[in-house]
């Protein structure tokens, strides 16, 4: 029998360490851009602050498909991806409000920031519990944390784009906007309206084609005019969970008994850790 040469088989364990690493490097990149949203907004450089929060959002997407493909998911990999998620789609996008619009706004203008935070911890932690107990769909039950933060990234390159200013710039928005807009996000991250996840890419079938198209046209929109493309991207997806909601919920017969919404389901095997790798796919 051939025996593999101690070389080889050394060769071969340290680039498994590789593989294993790479998705927590993606989140540590991820967290890495979150805190440097935070300095930059506290200066006062608040296109680049919401930039920084699109990057660790393309990380945080990154970091789930990596760990899936290469399958090196591991527990310390789920919990270290959900604390960061807090920072980066939580506390960055706060603080950035908060420097852009609400340091002025009173003395307790900081709470409606703070609420926003709280939002972004519950929805994470419960993802985390019922991940164990849920059955896979393809749905997010809330809106998902990265798409609320940065949605409230792209709020200020959006403000200084020409079309706003002649389309929208007459309209207060400032404070009171951002404001409702704040809450609204709050309360879609911890409600039961459902959100799509991204539809998986292929060329073997009519959803993996439609999930190729999304995909590029996204990628083209983001690359080619991301000041004008971004936010109304991230409004038309808070109003397409709200709308869908409204109308399901008008649909739904009066004894209450209206069927599951979300596609069929298929059970999980393995543990629960490994589950909760798709919240990064927000």
């Amino acid at each position: 029998m051939a025996m593999t040469p101690p070389s080889a088989a050394r060769g071969n364990r340290g680039m498994r360490r590789v593989v294993i690493v790479m998705p927590s490097a993606f989140t540590l990149g991820n967290l890495f851009f979150g805190f440097w949203s935070m300095v930059y907004a506290f200066q006062g450089r608040y296109a680049w602050a919401g930039w920084f929060i699109v990057f660790a959002g393309i990380l945080d997407m990154l970091d789930g498909r990596v760990a899936r493909m290469s399958n090196t998911g591991s527990r310390f990999g789920a919990e270290l991806d959900s604390l960061v998620d807090v920072i980066s789609f939580g506390v960055a996008p706060a603080l950035l409000m908060y420097f852009l619009e609400f340091q002025n706004g009173g003395r307790f203008a900081w709470i409606l920031c703070y609420i926003y935070v709280v939002a972004v911890a519950l929805r994470l932690a419960r993802y985390n519990v019922t991940a164990a107990t849920k059955p896979a769909s393809s749905w997010f039950t809330g809106m998902p944390s990265p798409s609320a933060g940065m949605t409230l990234a792209v709020y200020y390159p959006f403000s200084q784009t020409e079309w706003y200013q002649q389309s929208m710039g007459y309209v207060d928005f400032g404070q009171q906007g951002l404001a409702v807009l704040m809450l609204l996000l709050a309360v879609l991250m911890v409600s039961n309206v459902k959100y799509p996840r991204f539809p998986p890419i292929g060329l073997r079938s009519a959803s993996g084609i439609f999930g190729l198209l999304v995909h590029v046209l996204i990628l083209l929109g983001g690359i080619l005019a991301p000041e004008s493309f971004l936010f109304p991207l991230g409004i038309t997806y808070l109003a397409y969970g709200l709308v869908r909601a409204t109308i399901l919920g008008l649909m739904q017969p009066a004894d209450g008994d209206a069927p599951d919404d979300t596609v069929p389901h298929r059970r999980l095997r393995g543990p629960a850790w490994a589950r909760r790798r798709p919240e990064a796919d927000e």
